[in-house]
């Protein structure tokens, strides 16, 4: 038996709200990016992450993950998206992110420019991919 993800169900019009906190991380994001607070910058680019996620899962689902295991949203968007190439490359960009989450926010790591590169290089690709399907 293939289990589903665990969500819950959310009215679809609240995944603008979603997009919004998604570009609010960004920006931040790209603040911290300046000051070069990798860490933190990080951090934003994973929550980001997770929110434009969400915003899809929401878009297209009405149904938002829920739980503590942040890769719960890759099978929920596994569920819901059709299984193309494209969308595989961009869901595998997002679990590159999310992979990062514990180092750069619990572990006591310290990233360097190299580390947030790496992160920001998967995260440009998913945010284009998702703003596709996103923007008004």
């Amino acid at each position: 038996m293939i289990r589903k993800s665990n969500r819950k169900n959310i009215d679809r019009a609240k995944a603008i709200d979603y997009y919004k906190v998604a570009l609010n991380f960004y920006e931040g994001a790209i603040v911290a990016k300046e000051f070069e607070y990798w860490n933190a910058a990080g951090v934003l680019i994973v929550h980001s992450a997770i929110a434009f996620a969400d915003a899809l899962s929401i878009k297209f689902g009405g149904v938002k993950s829920q739980g503590e295991d942040h890769f719960q949203i890759l099978t929920l968007l596994k569920e819901i998206l059709d299984d193309s190439q494209v969308n595989k490359k961009a869901l595998n960009h997002l679990e590159k992110i999310i992979s990062h989450k514990n180092s750069v926010s619990y572990s006591g790591d310290i990233y360097e420019e190299r580390d947030f590169e790496n992160m920001w290089k998967h995260f440009v690709r998913f945010k284009g991919w998702a703003e596709n399907f996103l923007t008004p």
